[in-house]
């Protein structure tokens, strides 16, 4: 039967459960919806939908995922353009269905965070969770800025990779290859890439000339050489990092250090031609086997359109799942 709202749920800016035939509403899911406003960034009107799902949720129900890593400020991988809201509750409560809702029990007590005013699971179990869906390229990019941020705890999370429970083998793997140093997601698919090429590498390494003077700090630097590896993200084309980018080179200049950048098209579709410039660098014969292991990585990633397309089948099996208690 559908719900109509009251003229007294219709406020400023609360979300509305019940079918609103309003223009100046905008429907979030069956039976949701929020009034339209002017002016909103893409995260304010993510903020928005949270809070409207909040209102089929029974209560102690936390986000989770990728959701709720989104909402701690994680470096998360290039996702779908349409990405479900994960949701996680205690008990035993019916399930709430919406479209573009997934959720998941939890068979065990909880304390949930907080994060820009809504509820999140802990890191751990946000990690663990995404663990069953992403490769191994995203999950690493993940944890590094989970770390990064100083999120993790170090027992719980020691507890958990002890476990047997369903996603610990990709997590456990992805944590031992996990480093709290990367700045952003470029950065560790650029320090993944030269660990599948075996290529060992110190990331955010302080340089200092032969005076002591201190050069800057390089994103990798290759263990036992002067070669500085990079990547130059997007924020690198704007003309004020270019100013500070060129200055910062021209410091180098008459010290032993090479600089090489590196762009995430570089890594993706141009694997090989990389490949020889590290090489290069570190003085070796090219083989084209060492990339095996970088492009099953990729291919199994969200950075892969076949990789995009195994997460998104997934997740629209889960929209559909009845039982859903193996997900605890």
């Amino acid at each position: 039967m559908t719900q109509e709202a009251s003229e007294d749920d219709l406020d400023d800016d609360n979300p509305i459960r019940g079918e609103v035939r309003l223009a100046a509403y905008r429907r979030v899911s069956h039976g949701l919806s929020v009034p339209k406003k002017d002016g909103l960034t893409d995260e304010e009107e993510f903020l928005r939908d949270l809070r409207a799902y909040l209102l089929v949720l029974p209560e102690g129900a936390v986000f989770t995922h990728v959701t709720a890593a989104r909402l701690l400020g994680w470096q998360l991988p290039k996702l779908p353009e349409q990405v479900p809201v994960f949701a996680a509750v205690t008990g035993d409560p019916s399930r709430p269905r919406r479209h573009g809702l997934i959720c998941s029990r939890l068979v065990r007590a909880l304390a949930p965070g907080w994060a820009k005013g809504l509820p999140v699971d802990l890191a751990e179990e946000i990690l663990l969770r995404m663990a069953r869906d992403l490769g191994l390229l995203d999950l690493v990019i993940v944890i590094d800025s989970a770390r990064r941020l100083g999120h993790l705890d170090d027992r719980r999370m020691q507890a958990l990779l002890e476990s047997g429970r369903p996603g610990v083998r990709m997590l456990r793997e992805a944590y031992a290859l996990s480093c709290k140093k990367s700045d952003s997601g470029g950065e560790s698919c650029l320090r993944l890439f030269h660990d599948c090429l075996g290529v060992a590498v110190e990331p955010q390494v302080d340089l200092y000339d032969e005076a002591g003077q201190m050069l800057g700090r390089a994103d990798l630097l290759v263990t036992g050489t002067t070669s500085v590896h990079e990547y130059d993200g997007e924020h690198h084309r704007g003309k004020g990092q270019h100013r500070t980018d060129l200055r910062r080179e021209r410091g180098w200049t008459g010290t032993a250090y090479v600089r090489r950048g590196f762009v995430l098209d570089d890594l993706l579709n141009h694997p090989a031609v990389a490949m020889h410039e590290i090489d290069r660098a570190v003085g070796r014969s090219h083989d084209l086997q060492r990339l095996a292991r970088w492009r099953r990585l990729v291919d199994n990633s969200l950075y892969s359109e076949r990789g995009r397309e195994r997460v998104m089948n997934r997740w629209r099996r889960q929209t559909t799942l009845v039982d859903w208690s193996r997900t605890a």
